[in-house]
């Protein structure tokens, strides 16, 4: 776990532009949740490839996952429009797809990092972030 003597790198940027509006707790939530208006841009958080593209999980709607190297992916979720594809390398602070609605009609992204598989804290990693 991170100490104030090995942080972690904090290298990693906000998907989005609104507040964040539901922290990490790993349980409920294994990330944050960004309020936002349909249509709003969502933005690769580091460099990476597209890894997943998918509407399969119920739970996470439409859904996009970065692979970034061989410890860190990142995922976006509950997504209107897409703008990648599987495989596409993307940049930090490219845009990758849109704001969409949840089922109850609440407009947020859900957003994970995950370090070797385990969904870890978003603050730890963001830059700049505090609330």
């Amino acid at each position: 776990s991170p100490t104030a003597l090995h942080p972690p790198k904090a290298d990693f940027a906000m998907p989005a532009r609104g507040p964040a509006r539901a922290w990490f707790d790993g349980a409920g939530n294994p990330g944050i949740d960004i309020a936002g208006q349909p249509g709003d841009p969502v933005f690769a958080s580091r460099n990476g490839r597209v890894v997943l593209v998918s509407s399969a999980l119920p739970a996470y709607e439409t859904m996009i996952v970065i692979k970034h190297d061989d410890t860190f992916i990142t995922a976006y979720a509950h997504l209107g429009k897409t703008l990648v594809r599987e495989n596409d390398e993307v940049r930090q602070g490219q845009q990758i797809a849109e704001f969409g609605f949840r089922k109850n009609d609440e407009v947020a992204l859900h957003f994970e990092i995950r370090k070797m598989g385990v969904a870890v804290d978003p603050e730890l990693y963001l830059q700049g972030l505090a609330h």
